[in-house]
């Protein structure tokens, strides 16, 4: 059997400093070098011992395998969103514009009233993620509830904006605080990117 291709951790698209005031230096490192880090050699190791028992010929208890697979996949898609939808200060802006704005007044009656149900959407059990999605069939932006990174997902959903909510994210920085950190988040947000996506999800 030959041997496949492995997930790797995404280069940010910033300087570790660049996030600054909102998300520190010291977060952002121990985020994206040891917690994203984490998820991707957790998924390869999770391929290696499925690749090694086929080889094997060997029992695989594939419960357990295949929600770790899950769960670590999840975790490296969703970070490698997240990195993606951040932006420096100075090349963010207060608003989406263009064809998305459009979309979320539309679906939720203003840009206001979706930030008000995404920031209340913090509320999500345990560990997880906030996430806006696009559903193709009903051409309609929604607000996904992730827990962890892989409970909760609406099949087949684009995801076009995320917010980490684990407490890696942002317990250094504003400890026990998740709302001053959802609401630091809204100044980073790279409205380009999002943009983007939600062309390519709505084509």
């Amino acid at each position: 059997m030959t041997k496949q291709s492995v997930y790797t951790l995404p280069k940010l698209p910033y300087g570790y400093k660049d996030l600054e005031p909102y998300i520190s230096e010291t977060v952002l490192r121990l985020h994206h070098d040891k917690h994203h880090q984490g998820y991707v050699d957790g998924a390869n190791a999770v391929l290696e011992s499925l690749q090694q028992a086929r080889e094997k010929k060997a029992g695989v208890d594939m419960t357990a395998a295949l929600k770790a697979l899950s769960f670590h996949v999840g975790g490296h898609v969703l970070h490698s969103l997240f990195w993606e939808n951040l932006a420096p200060k100075g090349k963010s802006r207060a608003t989406p514009g263009g064809e998305l704005e459009k979309a979320l007044e539309k679906e939720f009656g203003g840009f206001g009233r979706f930030k008000e149900e995404f920031s209340a959407a913090k509320g999500v059990e345990g560990s997880g993620w906030v996430a806006l999605s696009y559903c193709r069939l009903t051409r309609r932006p929604l607000i996904m509830q992730i827990e962890k990174h892989n409970v909760d997902i609406y099949p087949a959903f684009a995801i076009l904006l995320v917010l980490d909510l684990w407490e890696h994210a942002y317990y250094l920085d504003y400890q026990n605080k998740k709302g001053d950190f959802v609401e630091a988040f809204w100044n980073i947000v790279d409205w380009d990117a999002v943009e983007q996506r939600f062309r390519a999800a709505a084509a």
